[in-house]
């Protein structure tokens, strides 16, 4: 095998590892709310899932997604290079990715009744991990938000609009639905909401780690 087959064929294994983590992040959470006593969707956040006796689902599903985003980041970048975006993009989608791995390292304080004997509402101090938890978690969203609109460039520079347009709308809504949370004041509707935008980010980076691997080598795509 040629050192440009391998290399490719790397990239490749790269770029799989980004298709992966949307689905198994979301498949995880989405089985979680059927075995996770006391969780309601409408009131706690995902990450509040890594407590509890059976938080070792969520921890290990933010380290396992983590550690695959930033392969596809890596992946990214090789598929990229030397286009526009080809820096930014994956390295704003690498640091979301570290940030994944950071928040399941600092599980999220118990909070609102969650896990089951937790009392109402927010926690009276906030802990050393809990305050990591929800920093690395902003940054990270942020930084994912950042990639959709740098991806979105490339893709518009490419002429690519469907996935330019994809990728800004994303980011949008992402930027949107994170900045709805806080002045929601709990709502119902901002919660969910927002969970669903967090969906719709891991299915772009999802997809745009597919898009990317088809490009360098269509017979790899299946």
């Amino acid at each position: 095998m040629s050192g440009i087959d391998t290399t490719t064929r790397a990239t490749t294994r790269l770029l799989a590892c980004g298709m992966a983590a949307g689905p198994i992040y979301v498949g995880a959470g989405l089985i979680q709310l059927f075995i996770r006593d006391g969780f309601d969707i409408t009131r706690h956040p995902l990450s509040l899932m890594s407590n509890g006796e059976l938080g070792w689902i969520q921890i290990a599903n933010f380290l396992l997604t983590g550690l695959l985003t930033v392969a596809g980041a890596i992946g990214m970048r090789r598929a990229l290079h030397p286009g526009r975006g080809a820096t930014w993009g994956p390295l704003l989608v690498g640091l979301y990715g570290t940030a994944v791995f950071t928040a399941g390292l600092f599980p999220a304080d118990p909070v609102d009744g969650f896990p089951p004997g937790t009392p109402t509402g927010p926690p009276q101090q906030v802990s050393g991990p809990g305050l990591i938890h929800f920093g690395v978690s902003a940054l990270g969203f942020l930084a994912l938000i950042a990639g959709c609109f740098v991806l979105a460039r490339h893709f518009s520079a490419d002429r690519q609009r469907g996935w330019a347009l994809y990728s800004a709308a994303t980011g949008a809504a992402f930027l949107l639905g994170f900045m709805a949370v806080p002045a929601g004041g709990g709502n119902p509707a901002v919660n969910v909401t927002f969970a669903l935008t967090i969906v719709a980010a891991w299915a772009w980076v999802s997809a745009i780690s597919a898009l990317l691997r088809s490009r360098i080598d269509p017979e790899l795509h299946s």
